[in-house]
């Protein structure tokens, strides 16, 4: 690879930083900032706060669902969605961009939400690599703020230095996050393979899709801690 970053800055089918969505919801959220760092962090936030984490409705017949327009459009998505648009609006700023997966143990999850998946491990988990300062610094944009509120988790922040990963415990010493496996990174989304890992690891829960959107993981999220 060496020094060459043109491949982070491409666009691509999925990651389609030149689309009119990309680029305005870039705009608005890098607006006023200068320097790629600052704009990195503005826009972390803002994808880690105006897309809403949902692990429901999660759609792997259609690619499409997997662009970072669509994304947008939407509103809402898992953490790999999440992650595609974090690479598509960085791409879209001049940042170069790419993203990373990795198999984690979650226990921020609901009882639904773990009966429909038949495990707490989660494959293929998705987050985003940006290059600033000359290196590749990680971040996590899947949790917005009223989510881990409701669950009682601090928020990842991100500072553009430091990598931003997901802590292992919550405000109360409980278990929250554990990484098992990374698969590295990827300069495009990996679409078979994400399909043919998630078919694969859990049935019961595509088996159920069209039952499995109608459900509200954030007020699962709030009426489990009431």
């Amino acid at each position: 690879m060496g020094n060459d970053l043109s491949q982070y800055l491409q666009p691509t089918y999925y990651i389609d930083s030149e689309a009119s969505e990309v680029i305005a919801f870039a705009r608005d959220a890098a607006c006023g900032r200068e320097t790629p760092l600052d704009k990195g962090v503005a826009l972390f936030y803002a994808v880690r706060d105006k897309i809403r984490y949902d692990p429901y409705r999660i759609d792997l017949e259609k690619k499409e669902a997997f662009k970072a327009s669509v994304i947008i459009g939407k509103g809402y998505g898992y953490c790999v969605a999440k992650a595609i648009v974090l690479v598509a609006v960085a791409r879209a700023s001049g940042i170069p961009s790419r993203l990373g997966f990795a198999d984690v143990r979650n226990h921020l999850s609901t009882e639904r939400l773990r009966q429909l998946m038949k495990t707490d491990t989660f494959i293929f988990h998705g987050y985003t690599e940006l290059f600033l300062g000359d290196r590749w610094v990680k971040a996590t944009p899947t949790f917005n703020l009223s989510l881990c509120d409701k669950f009682g988790v601090s928020p990842l922040n991100f500072d553009g230095k430091n990598d931003s990963l997901f802590h292992p415990y919550d405000r109360e010493g409980k278990r929250h996050m554990e990484y098992i496996r990374d698969h590295g990174p990827f300069a495009d989304v990996p679409y078979e393979k994400i399909v043919a890992y998630f078919r694969k690891c859990y049935p019961a829960f595509f088996q159920h899709h069209d039952n499995v959107g109608t459900h509200d993981f954030e007020q699962e999220a709030r009426a489990e801690k009431k």
